[in-house]
């Protein structure tokens, strides 16, 4: 079963990170996520970030260092999640439905996100 790369945006903005949550009717709905997608064929991954916020977010970002690279395997699938750190310009606002938020660091526990973010979302929790 091949691994189906999957790009995410960290956008920090005044101590606050973006997150979003998946809508009901996706592979797991209702849990939080950084928000991006899968690139298209051919597009960089830096490219599919960008397009992926624009549309979901409406809203541009510019891409900045990979900070992580999480391979998971779920029931059904397998992924390789990169998580790139972004800068977004302007004020990103949720284009499909989706919930949105800004939360410190310190409160990301809070959120129930996919098994195969934990490392990323426990480094980040530490600062």
């Amino acid at each position: 079963m091949n691994a189906i790369v999957v790009v995410a945006a960290v956008i920090e903005r005044d101590g606050k990170l973006l997150i979003t949550r998946r809508r009901a009717g996706t592979h797991l709905s209702g849990l939080w996520e950084f928000p991006g997608g899968k690139p298209e064929p051919g597009e960089t991954l830096e490219d599919a970030l960008r397009r992926e916020i624009r549309e979901e977010l409406d809203a541009a970002v510019s891409v900045g260092e990979r900070i992580e690279t999480v391979d998971w395997e779920y029931p059904d699938k397998r992924v390789s999640l990169v998580f790139f750190r972004c800068e977004v310009e302007g004020e990103p606002r949720p284009l499909e439905g989706q919930e949105m938020a800004w939360v410190s660091r310190a409160d990301l526990a809070r959120y129930q996100f996919p098994a195969a973010d934990a490392v990323l979302i426990g480094r980040l929790s530490r600062g």
